[in-house]
């Protein structure tokens, strides 16, 4: 399950895009985050709190086998992806929010992550333990906040190449992420059909809510769009790489870490396809409102 394309090419591959990201970023970013902590809050409650407890319904309801629920609640339990900074990034989300959200989520990740999978192996008599180790919440915090922090460091030295910069690095991101995709289609091409037979449904299913809850439920608590579209793709963006190797290496079992490659694969293309949504036809953006014919005086 696991290889050099998701342990090695992904994060540096991440690391690279992320440092991209930097380039837009300036530290009032963060001071604007830190007074409007609304945001953090209801998207830190849909993470810990909401998807839990909708994965736990979805793997009854679909009468999942234990080794497979569990590792649908495992991947529930763990923090959002790189992947998400990204595909807020190109959906003009609040990638400071983001950026942030994946630090706190890293951290909170070393107690949240051992109970919520602990309680679903409890649940179904499994008996074994999770123990996350600290130095994959470092290599978290390395892979998102290193490249960031040197990439605003550049922008801070050099804004005016920074901002010529941004086009370019938004569709070398979307080029990269389509590589990576292809990549990890390509690497697992023998065991995607046994994958999706097995938990493919409630994979897609808890994806496109996880998704969609976290941007109404911001959007419903008063959150601003932006931010609304950066905790959707923290909800909606799992570190799968994480919870495949909790499995694998934590727990020992391949079967628990199939639900987490399996939603993998169809979390960067509903990610991408609520992005579009998103942006084309439910938030109004610059274009539409620049193409609204404005009143015209009458003449005299």
């Amino acid at each position: 399950m696991d290889s050099a394309l998701t342990t090695v090419g992904l994060p540096v591959a991440l690391g690279i895009i992320m440092f991209g990201l930097g380039l837009s970023l300036v530290p009032d970013d963060f001071r604007r985050v830190a007074r409007q902590p609304r945001a953090v809050g209801v998207a830190l409650g849909c993470q810990l709190v909401l998807l839990p407890v909708v994965c736990f319904g979805l793997v009854k309801a679909f009468d999942l086998p234990p080794l497979l629920a569990v590792g649908l609640m495992l991947l529930a339990a763990s923090p959002g992806g790189t992947s998400a900074n990204l595909y807020s990034h190109l959906f003009r989300g609040d990638v400071a929010l983001n950026v942030s959200l994946t630090a706190i989520n890293s951290v909170v990740a070393i107690v949240s992550l051992p109970v919520i999978t602990n309680l679903a192996i409890a649940h179904y008599g499994l008996g074994d333990q999770v123990n996350l180790q600290f130095t994959k919440v470092v290599e978290v915090f390395a892979v998102v906040l290193v490249p960031v922090a040197l990439g605003m460091l550049v922008r801070a030295r050099a804004e005016g190449f920074a901002r010529r910069m941004d086009r370019p690095v938004r569709t070398g991101s979307a080029v990269i992420l389509a590589v990576l995709v292809l990549g990890i289609l390509l690497d697992q091409r023998e065991n995607v059909g046994d994958y999706l037979a097995d938990v493919g449904l409630a994979a897609a299913l808890f994806c496109a809510i996880s998704l969609v809850v976290g941007y109404v439920v911001p959007r419903l608590a008063g959150v601003r769009e932006a931010q609304a579209v950066a905790s959707s793709m923290e909800i909606g963006v799992h570190n799968g790489t994480l919870a495949i190797y909790v499995a694998v290496e934590v727990l020992d079992s391949t079967q628990m870490s199939v639900p987490a490659a399996v939603y993998s694969i169809f979390m960067f293309v509903l990610a991408a396809l609520w992005g579009l949504l998103l942006t084309r036809y439910l938030i109004p953006g610059p274009s539409s409102r620049r193409g609204r014919r404005q009143p015209t005086a009458p003449a005299p």
